[in-house]
């Protein structure tokens, strides 16, 4: 079996000049082979960047286009592939959006290993530890007290029973933070509330008075208070906080996970299977933080594709139970995937179909494709 050809689809909600929100964009992948299997993949960044990576031509050894690396191989190798596509990546990649183009490469070859031995991801990796997984909302905050109150409602009837609020403009100012998180935690006393700051709290000064002027609320975790880079101030606030810190969504490969762990410490790494290598470089990434004692839960809010992948992953895990589950409107998390997981009275269930067991609606593909 040989690979025929690489598709990169860049889907978009809003028009290019318009903005765009979380969810609206997306950068699909379809691996064709000459035995008629295609391989589905996704990667949660930069659509454009992510396309001209795949479909650039060859400027040299190191510094090659993905679908030119990837024609004409076997897809079943998926590792010797790996490393080839990192390799001939060298002097445009190593971390960042080449990492990004190969993670949606990974989970496609992996989609075409699953069907070509008739079996679901999560049995290629090693077996399933659990049939279904407890999954928490993720929700930008709206507006006002009112809205957030009903959308919290809502989440609740629904069966959730751990939510996060962040992005939009959370974390910018501590006293409509500090109002949306009372709001959030007089509807749901009595479930896990994590909080999302994208990196917005300025310095360790500020997020510890931040955190300790949102203790009363007893939140599950804080995620990403202060820039990744910011290595000092999060290793002083893991220790000095007494509160749970997470972070890791936008660093890439074993390496960037590595150095993340051992200077800064967190209670959890959160990994995007769409950006931080695919799914072969989140064994490594998983393993890693097994050793250290550290909690993995990954970072999903595109489509169902990476709602699937990261399935299939945590299921494979002794200890991969909790999973995220976008509360996006978008139809590219909505209807892209026909097939979508479903949630239902606090999990989502494993798939159990060949791969990664995705149908996606060719309506919606060609509805929101950009062609330029």
């Amino acid at each position: 079996m040989k690979i025929t050809n690489v598709e990169a689809i860049w889907l978009r909600v809003p028009a290019l000049d318009q903005p765009c929100e979380w969810g609206e964009d997306a950068l699909i992948v379809r691996i064709h082979t000459d035995a008629g299997l295609i391989g589905i993949g996704e990667t949660d960044s930069s659509p454009a960047v992510v396309k001209a990576l795949i479909e650039t031509p060859s400027s040299h050894e190191t510094c090659q286009g993905l679908r030119q690396l990837l024609a004409g191989e076997n897809p079943l190798e998926i590792d010797r592939l790996w490393k080839k596509m990192y390799r001939g990546t060298d002097y445009v990649g190593r971390r960042g959006a080449a990492i990004h183009a190969i993670s949606a490469l990974d989970i496609a070859l992996w989609d075409i290993a699953g069907q070509f031995y008739g079996v679901p991801l999560h049995t290629l990796l090693g077996g399933k530890h659990r049939d279904r997984i407890a999954a928490y909302g993720t929700f930008l905050p709206r507006s006002d007290d009112a809205g957030n109150r009903q959308l919290v409602r809502v989440l609740l009837e629904q069966g959730f029973r751990s939510v996060k609020v962040g992005g939009g403009t959370f974390g910018d100012n501590p006293i409509e933070d500090r109002s949306i998180i009372r709001v959030l935690r007089d509807v749901g006393n009595d479930i896990q509330l994590q909080i999302d700051l994208v990196g917005r709290w300025r310095n360790y000064t500020h997020a510890l008075e931040q955190c300790e002027a949102l203790r009363e609320f007893n939140l599950n975790w804080i995620e990403e208070p202060l820039p990744s880079d910011d290595t000092f101030g999060l290793a002083r606030l893991v220790q000095t906080t007494g509160m749970r810190v997470s972070g890791g969504e936008g660093l890439a490969t074993r390496h960037e996970f590595q150095q993340f762990l051992d200077d800064t410490a967190p209670a959890i790494i959160q990994p995007d299977i769409t950006r931080c290598g695919g799914i072969s470089e989140m064994r490594h990434i998983y393993e890693l933080a097994r050793t250290r004692g550290v909690q993995l839960v990954p970072h999903g809010f595109s489509t169902g594709i990476l709602l699937a992948a990261t399935a299939h992953f945590l299921a494979s895990t002794e200890t991969g139970d909790l999973i995220e589950y976008s509360q996006s409107e978008s139809p590219l998390f909505r209807r892209l995937v026909k097939n979508l997981l479903p949630f239902r009275d606090g999990y989502v269930q494993v798939p159990d179909a060949p791969g990664l067991g995705v149908v996606l609606d060719e309506e919606v593909l060609e509805q929101y494709r950009v062609r330029q």
